[in-house]
């Protein structure tokens, strides 16, 4: 039995590390953020009917019509998070959603802050979180749009839903030399994902490339 668990769980590293030379061979090269992916589970946090699909390149339903993102839109958006030479001691996340995306930006950040609305995925992915030994994580069941101010200021935002413009009180939370990562146009329509660097003459944004995200909503929902 424990021969057969070793042996599965081996299969599945093999799996993780294909993957996570895929994405370098498109572009993800970033070596920490590289190591982030090969170290964190990604068959955990879907379910367990769609773990044989864990390690494809694509993303995958968690339920309440939010989807588990791509893994390389995961690694794109961690390396334009990462890729200054500023510490990012503190990173706000907006979207826990299935807590994949927060998990490697845990493996990364000293501290991790994660917002989500939908209480019905917060509450499953907080208990998996910890239940993985992540003890860096902050959590809260919240209007993404507010942010989390107290948390404030922020060396990182990323963003895991589409806005249709940035929303100011996210980017009043961004620290100056701060960074944010983020989805933009509307649901259905053209979407960018955007680095927007602030400074202290005001913000610099970047399109990256073309993405389609769920749409980031006002509110809570149990």
């Amino acid at each position: 039995m424990n021969d057969t668990k070793t042996l599965n769980q081996a299969a599945l590293q093999r799996a993780r590390d294909r993957l996570v030379d895929a994405l370098q061979a498109k572009g993800v090269t970033n070596p920490l953020v590289l190591e982030a992916l090969r170290a964190v589970p990604r068959h955990l946090f879907v379910e367990d009917a769609l773990q044989y699909r864990a390690y494809e390149d694509s993303a995958l339903p968690i339920g309440q019509a939010q989807t588990i993102s791509q893994p390389y839109i995961v690694g794109v958006m961690t390396q334009a998070l990462f890729s200054s030479t500023r510490p990012m001691n503190s990173v706000l996340e907006i979207g826990t959603g299935c807590g994949y995306q927060t998990a490697v930006l845990a493996e990364l950040a000293k501290r991790v802050c994660t917002v989500e609305r939908i209480r019905s995925l917060q509450q499953p992915s907080e208990q998996r979180l910890r239940s993985l030994g992540y003890r860096n994580i902050e959590y809260r069941h919240g209007d993404g749009f507010v942010g989390w101010r107290e948390r404030g200021p922020f060396d990182g935002i990323m963003v895991t839903a589409a806005a249709s413009e940035i929303p100011k009180m996210l980017v009043d939370q961004l620290d100056i030399g701060g960074r944010m990562v983020l989805p933009l146009g509307e649901d259905g329509g053209h979407q960018q994902l955007c680095l927007l660097r602030k400074t202290g003459n005001g913000t610099v944004e970047e399109n990256l490339l073309p993405v389609r995200f769920v749409p980031l909503l006002r509110g809570v929902e149990a």
